[in-house]
Parts: C-alpha cells; sequence; structure tokens
C-alpha cells in the first residue's frame, strides 16, 4: 500500500525523525541504516514509517508495542474495533490521509486518535489547528491504520463532490399525485444542508450494505436507524428541527405529496452514484404521534441477477424449485413474513423465465426491481387499478406467465387461481409462517378445496438468516442435550461436523456478515391434494410432506448450521419448531 506524502520533512537527511531517533536510541535498528531508510524516504515522498515497515526493519506490531512503551500511550488493536461506530466529520480525511491517523472519539475538548508515529508534531499540531482541540494519542499497529484510514476513504470517496452533487432521478410514476405545495414547503425542501444530509444518510446505508433506512421522530427526538445484515442500528440522532424538512425533501424527490400528512403515502426515487450506477429506493410515509415515520427500502437491480445458488437453496430444493417453474401452467406461491426475500426470489425466478418468446406481465404495489423484457405495472387503488383489474387486462393480453405481488384477498386470489387453471404460469405471494399453513390460509380466505388442489403446484416457506463472518468465525461448544432439544436427531450429532458461533472483527457486524435464505419447498403432490380435497388440518399436510423429504423451516436451517454457514442461535431465532 502506498503511504501518503508527509507534508513537511527535514531537508537534510541526517536528520531523522523523531521515530527513527527513538528506535536507534533503544537499539532496535542501527543508526545508518536508519539514516539509509530516511534517505529513501526522502527520495521518493514517502513517510519514514511507511519505509521502516515495508523494509521488514521493524515489524509493524513490534513498533507499536515500542512506541506504546515509550511513550507511555495506551496500545489498541485496530481488529477490535468496528469502524462504522467510529466518528465521522471531527478531523478532515485529508489530514488522516496525509498523517495516517483516525480520531477514535471526543472527550470534552479533547480528540482519542489512533497513530503508529506519536513522535509525528507535525501531524498534532495539524490537528489541533484544525480543530482548535488537544490531542490524546492511541498507539495502532501501521498496517492495521493503513488499512483503515484507506477504506474510510474509500467510504468517503462515494460522497465526493462529484457524488454529493448528482441530483436525484425520479423513479417513473405515472400516477403521482399533483403537488399543491406552498411557498414555505417549497424554501424547506431547497435547504442544501437538508439536501446534503439526505443524499449523505443514502449513500452510507448503500456502502453499509443496509437493506432499509428508518426515519423516526419523537417527542424530544430524532432518530435514524438502517437495517444492516436484518438487525437495527442507531446511526445518528440529528436535531428534531429537521424532521419536517427531511419529511418534506423526501416527498418531493418520491412524487409524494407534501402536503398530505394524514394518510400514509408510497413512492419511489432513484440516485445516481456513477456512470453507470443507480440506486433504486422505495419510500412510505406513516403519520405517527409526533410527526411522519418514513421507511426507505433500498433496492438492488442486481439482485435478480444474483442467480438460485446465490439466494441459499440446496440442491433438492432448487430442483423442486426450477422444476414447478418450468411447467406451462400452475400456480407457485412464495411465503414469509416481510423483508424476507420473497421479491428476490420471484424475480430469481422471472429472470430464469425471461426469454424471447415468452410474454411476462406482473402486477406489484409498487413494482420493486426493474426486470428488462418483463411487463411491470404499478397497482394503483386510488386510480381503481387493483391486483384484480390488472389481472383480467393481463388475461386479454396474451400472457404467458403472470406475477401477482401479494394475494391479499378473495377476488385477486380467484382470478389467480383461474388463470392458473386456463393454462398460465402464475406466481405470487402470500404471508403466512410455513408451507402446509399457506393452504389453510387460503382455504379460510374463502377458495374452495377443489380449486387449490388443481391449481397450486408448489409452495416455498422462506426466511433470511444473518451469515456468520469467514475472518472470524471460531468453533462452538454447544452441550449434546442442547443439540438435540433445538431439532437435531441423535443419528446427525455423529462429529463429522462442528457448530460455529458469531465473535466480531473489523470486517463484520458482530460476527456477521450478509444473508441467506433458509427454505421450505414443498411440491404439491397426489397424496397432498388428497388430504387438501378432503379438507385435511395443517398438521397432516405438514406429516405428509415430512414423509416425502421435505424439510421443514427448522430442518432447513439446522442444515444450515451443520455446514457452518450461519449459527445456531441465528437459526434458533428465525424460525419455528
Amino acid at each position: 500500500m502506498a503511504a501518503a506524502e508527509t507534508p513537511s520533512t527535514p531537508t537534510t537527511p541526517d536528520a531523522l525523525p523523531g521515530l527513527g531517533r527513538a528506535l536507534v536510541s533503544a537499539g532496535k535498528i542501527g543508526q545508518k541504516a536508519a539514516e539509509d531508510l530516511y534517505k529513501k524516504a526522502v527520495s521518493s515522498q514517502s513517510s519514514f514509517i511507511a519505509e521502516l515497515t515495508s523494509s521488514g526493519a521493524v515489524s509493524a506490531s513490534d513498533l507499536a508495542h515500542h512506541m506504546s512503551l515509550a511513550f507511555a500511550a495506551p496500545l489498541l488493536d485496530l481488529d477490535a474495533i468496528d469502524p462504522m461506530r467510529l466518528p465521522k466529520d471531527l478531523l478532515d480525511s485529508k489530514i488522516c490521509q496525509a498523517y495516517r491517523v483516525v480520531v477514535l472519539s471526543k472527550r470534552g475538548n479533547r480528540l482519542i486518535v489512533a497513530t503508529a508515529d506519536p513522535s509525528d508534531k507535525d501531524a498534532i499540531e495539524k490537528i489541533k489547528f484544525s480543530t482548535q482541540m488537544g490531542v490524546d494519542w492511541v498507539i495502532a499497529e501501521y498496517d492495521k491504520l493503513s488499512r483503515l484510514v484507506e477504506n474510510r476513504n474509500k467510504v468517503a470517496g462515494a460522497i465526493s463532490d462529484d457524488t454529493l452533487g448528482a441530483e436525484f432521478e425520479f423513479g417513473e410514476i405515472e400516477e403521482a399525485t399533483p403537488v399543491e405545495s406552498s411557498e414555505p414547503a417549497t424554501t424547506e425542501v431547497d435547504d442544501a444542508p437538508i439536501v446534503r444530509f439526505l443524499q449523505k444518510m443514502l449513500l452510507d446505508a448503500f456502502n453499509m450494505r443496509a437493506s432499509d433506512l428508518h426515519f423516526e421522530p419523537y417527542e424530544h427526538q430524532y432518530r435514524i436507524r438502517f437495517r444492516i445484515d436484518g438487525e437495527l442500528r442507531e446511526i445518528t440522532s440529528p436535531p428534531i428541527a429537521i424532521k419536517e424538512k427531511l419529511a418534506s425533501r423526501i416527498k418531493v424527490i418520491s412524487r409524494l405529496d407534501i402536503s398530505e400528512k394524514r394518510l400514509p403515502q408510497d413512492g419511489r426515487m432513484k440516485l445516481r452514484v456513477g456512470p453507470d450506477r443507480v440506486i433504486d429506493f422505495r419510500v412510505s410515509t406513516l403519520p405517527t404521534l409526533f410527526g411522519e415515520k418514513i421507511v426507505i427500502r433500498i433496492l438492488d437491480p442486481s439482485s435478480a441477477q444474483l442467480g438460485i445458488d446465490a439466494l441459499g437453496y440446496e440442491a433438492i430444493e432448487k430442483e423442486r424449485l426450477l422444476h414447478a417453474v418450468g411447467r406451462p401452467y400452475g400456480m407457485v406461491l412464495v411465503t414469509g413474513p416481510t423483508g424476507s426475500g420473497k421479491t428476490v426470489s420471484l424475480y430469481t425466478c422471472l429472470n430464469i423465465l425471461n426469454k424471447p418468446g415468452v410474454n411476462i406481465a406482473t402486477a406489484e404495489d409498487p413494482s420493486e426491481i426493474n426486470l428488462p423484457g418483463v411487463n411491470q405495472v404499478n397497482v394503483n387503488e386510488k386510480a381503481g387499478l387493483t391486483f384484480a383489474t390488472a389481472l383480467r387486462a393481463f388475461l386479454r393480453q396474451d400472457p404467458d406467465i403472470i406475477m401477482v405481488g401479494e394475494i391479499r384477498d378473495l377476488e385477486t386470489a380467484d382470478i389467480s387461481i383461474k388463470a392458473a387453471q386456463t393454462g398460465h404460469l402464475v406466481l405470487s405471494t402470500l404471508h403466512t409462517n410455513d408451507a402446509p399453513s399457506t393452504l389453510t390460509r387460503m382455504r379460510n380466505m374463502g377458495i374452495p378445496a377443489f380449486n387449490i388442489a388443481s391449481s397450486v403446484i408448489l409452495i416455498t416457506a422462506q426466511r433470511l438468516a444473518r451469515k456468520l463472518c469467514p475472518s472470524c468465525k471460531l468453533p462452538a461448544d454447544i452441550p449434546h442435550e442442547a443439540l438435540v432439544e433445538s431439532g437435531f436427531e441423535e443419528r446427525e450429532i455423529d462429529g463429522s461436523w462442528t457448530p460455529y458461533r458469531a465473535v466480531g472483527c473489523s470486517a463484520c457486524n458482530n460476527g456477521y456478515k450478509g444473508r441467506i435464505g433458509i427454505y421450505q419447498v414443498m411440491p404439491i403432490s397426489e397424496e397432498i391434494q388428497r388430504i387438501i380435497l378432503a379438507d385435511g388440518s395443517e398438521l397432516e399436510i405438514a406429516t405428509q410432506a415430512k414423509r416425502e423429504g421435505v424439510r421443514s423451516l427448522r430442518q432447513a436451517g439446522l442444515h444450515k448450521v451443520k455446514m457452518g454457514t450461519t449459527s445456531l442461535e441465528e437459526v434458533l431465532a428465525v424460525t419455528n419448531e
């Protein structure tokens, strides 16, 4: 890694910097070797410490320990801290880059700063002048420090002048409500600090791999949280005075009515972050006691291109799903709670089926992922375009495959089933706990049993579980009784596999990094059809599915534990047994 140029260096080669003199005095390096390294640093316009560590004369670890003792400063292992929790904007990133320093915290009128060279007087004077605060040094290893500085600089680079100056591009929402704004509201949304703050929040969320942003007003507090790997984390708490301005800005770029604060609204927006990268966002507003809560969901258009293997389907589950979506007609249902990845699963299937000779139509509320070659319709209940209306129109458009965002009522379910019975492949979602309970839910909606049995060909239930970080996960010592109690059979606990636990490092979020799907893929066999026609219970269907080799969600999760993909605690948290 190329080191940054030190802003000022002495002109005389023999005048060793403080770090060199300290090492020579301690006998860590010879005078001649130190002078040679210093001459090389001057000629290459790099820092002495960079040349010292890269030459191998002193390792970064030995140097840090020695500096800690010599200058009586605490020693910190940077791998033990979460870089996302470090304070921002306390020190100019250019100074951090030039002197290889990172601000750890602020205490009163003093900054706690990590450095590898506490003898660098230029650095301390520059920091004091820039911040008008005192400096307390904490020693860190140079290689880890450089890596952290570079990574933070990359993230900051995403929020460069070019990016911050980029304009939002509106989503193509033809049914947008006309904005009846007053003059004060126009002034509010043109407030430049609010614009910059919102753009920074959106980019930070994207860089931190967040799936949602929550803007939450309370009586005495305004809280912003990101959902990262399925876990909500508080990011910042800006002044409560900005809540109205921020809500107005979000509404304007989402093409929502900024004068309507009594009813929930839904919209979408885009943000261009480069010449060929556009981030899509879905926006939802909700009136609360102390203002409007706004949730922004980040939609990555590339997620539909991941493929089934990347989503976490096992070989047998993948085979069942591909066989079902490859059939010419019938209904395939994907079930699970909000945020369980149902849309991504459906679009992955649509991407596989999306061929030039196939006519695909989708009805969603709203359309989340843009897929070229697919005719996507946004449901607009205010205008009278409901799921049922869209489905009726689809059937007059000679479709081969129909995707319905969600089956919410009897009318939508009825048309979907009729379409599945008349030569169309219908894909849709339902909110249920698992695959067997989906059939019971459909009966409760009022759909006759014979229609369910003749149209539904496969049901997939899914959950998202956090993946263990491969860099820091460690074997977990779990008692035999606990394994059995969680759902493992005695024959499975044979010592051929090892459960792992979350630890936590600088590269992950409390020991987890990313998420993976847990799936229950249940084909509707002839025997299950008979149970449905006989008005059988959810338990009977589940028992028969188990006989046919269908894993429950818990069993599918336990399989991921055996593979070392996730932890037992995470599986127990997202599945029932």
